[in-house]
């Protein structure tokens, strides 16, 4: 379920998703719900492009460290590429 900041209190969540579309953010919010997942979204800018660079805005997914393996296999089940650390 989507909660706010406040639900988490000063926890570390781990980043799950950057959604770059509207469609996609929806997507994963549905995803996400069904299965039963507390997540957060904020939305913040990443840089994309390959020849134009531009500054954008997406919709960042958190979830718990205790979440966030289920929720990564979620994601790859449902044909999903969830952000991974470390390149």
């Amino acid at each position: 379920m989507r909660r706010e900041s406040d639900y988490f209190g000063e926890a570390e969540l781990d980043l799950l998703y950057v959604a770059k579309r509207l469609k996609d953010a929806l997507r994963l919010e549905n995803l996400l719900t069904e299965a039963g997942f507390d997540y957060l979204v904020e939305t913040d800018t990443y840089h994309g492009g390959v020849i134009f660079q531009s500054e954008r805005v997406g919709a960042f997914f958190y979830v718990q460290p205790a979440d966030a393996h289920a929720a990564r296999q979620l994601l790859r089940r449902t044909g999903v590429q969830p952000y991974e650390t470390g390149g």
